[in-house]
Parts: structure tokens; sequence; C-alpha cells
């Protein structure tokens, strides 16, 4: 499955690892405002691991999740909705059906912006042999149909302990050495104006020789969203809070 190079629009809504759960609830008022119009995004970027477990082919990850997956796939008949999958969010195409899903296997995603080349990834991309085979493995429809039945059987245990041991990570801390590790993990790899992705939650934007590198902050972590403005120069997003009723 291919697709062309993204335009990404002024005024388009990036939001990365918002985690949501009944522990981190957040995001579901902030995508209420959307969906109301209260917010009115031109286009609604998620950069993966918007849900602290939604797995495509597991029933109850959808159940514990149904009201942000209704209200998505409402505003996707509105406006664009572009999905690239994470580590905790993914086989989401039969989920979302009206948006533009972008797997593991297809990041990172070429888009432009204001005529600059803009790669665009969760930030899972390039872990080793060990990650890669465990990425193909969870991902695997017919071992997500067996965790799905067997967790069923012991009344959701599995994805309940999961859910405790999410909880429980912290999605603050700081990264030392981000631009050392960024450095030597993308250098010599992509040629494009901007290279932007979550994962690493840290908010920083870098300027590289090769690139300007953003890592985006993390909504989990005090609401923070990005508006795309292309008043802006080597910044490009203009970082917003979400706060419920502003």
């Amino acid at each position: 499955m291919s697709h062309k190079p993204l335009e990404i629009k002024e005024g388009a809504f990036i939001v990365s690892d918002a985690h949501y759960s009944h522990q981190r609830p957040q995001l579901l008022e902030f995508i209420k405002d959307i969906h109301s119009k209260k917010l009115q995004p031109t286009q609604l970027i998620l950069m993966g691991d918007i849900f602290d477990a939604l797995f495509g082919g597991v029933t109850y990850t959808q159940k514990i999740n149904h009201e942000v997956i209704k209200l998505l796939n409402e505003i996707s008949l509105c406006i664009e909705l572009i999905y690239l999958e994470g580590n905790h969010d993914f086989n989401l195409k039969n989920i979302f059906p009206n948006a533009k899903i972008f797997p593991i296997y297809l990041q990172p995603v070429e888009a432009t912006c204001k005529g600059k080349k803009v790669l665009l990834a969760h930030g899972d991309i390039d872990g080793d042999i060990g990650y890669k085979i465990y990425t193909a493995i969870i991902r695997n429809r017919l071992v997500l149909f067996l965790l799905s039945i067997i967790d069923s059987i012991f009344g959701h245990y599995i994805l309940k302990k999961l859910d405790i041991y999410l909880g429980k990570k912290d999605d603050c801390k700081e990264f030392i050495g981000l631009k050392k590790f960024i450095s030597k993990r993308l250098h010599g790899k992509y040629r494009c104006d901007y290279f932007i992705e979550g994962h690493f939650h840290q908010n920083k934007t870098i300027k590289y020789n090769e690139f300007i590198y953003i890592n985006l902050g993390v909504f989990a972590c005090n609401q923070r969203y990005f508006i795309v403005d292309y008043s802006l120069d080597m910044e490009l997003l203009q970082e917003k809070t979400f706060f419920k009723g502003n």
C-alpha cells in the first residue's frame, strides 16, 4: 500500500503520545472540542500512542476506548484525519476506515509543508533486530486473535494487568543526551527539511546540518499539542496547551 506525499496544511493540529486510558482521560475532552467545532483544525494528525492500548483485532481494547473512537470517526468525515500507528496503537485500518492510516512499515511518511519536505514518524522505526521481530509478532493478526480469546476467557486479566503497568510509567522524564542519540540514529539515512516524530516525549527542536529535527511534546504530560503555523521559521509548529473548557 503506497501513498502520495501528504500536504500538511496550515492550521493542522498535531498530537502525539496522549496514552489515553481511564487513568489519562484528558484526550477525550480535547477530541470533544474538535468534534463540536469549538476547536477547528484544518487537519488532525495523530502521531502514534494516542491510546495506551488499542490493538486492531482485540475487541476489548476497542470497547474501553469506544467513546474516543466514535468521535474520531465522526471527525474524519469532516476533516482529514491522518494517523501514524505507534507501539501502543496498531492494526487500526478497520477501526478508523475513513482515516489515512500509516503502519510502522510505511514510516517515516513523506509530506510537504510550505514547500519543504517533511518526514513524519511515531519514533520507533529504528529498533534493533530483536525489537523488529517483536513488532512483527505483536502485530500479527493470528497472534492478536489468540490474545483476544485468551484475554476474554480470563476476564481480561492480561489487558487489565497491562493497564496497571502502563499507568505507572513516567511520560514526562527528560531524555539525557537526546541530541547525540538522534544524530547517531538518523545521520545519513534521510533527506528532508524537517524530521518530526514523537515517542521520546521531549518537546525539543534541534537543528542538524541535514534537517531540523522536532521531537514532539507528549499530550499525556500537560496536554501539549501543536498547530502548524506557516509564519514561523525554524519551529514550524506552535505549541499549545489544552485546558478543559478553554
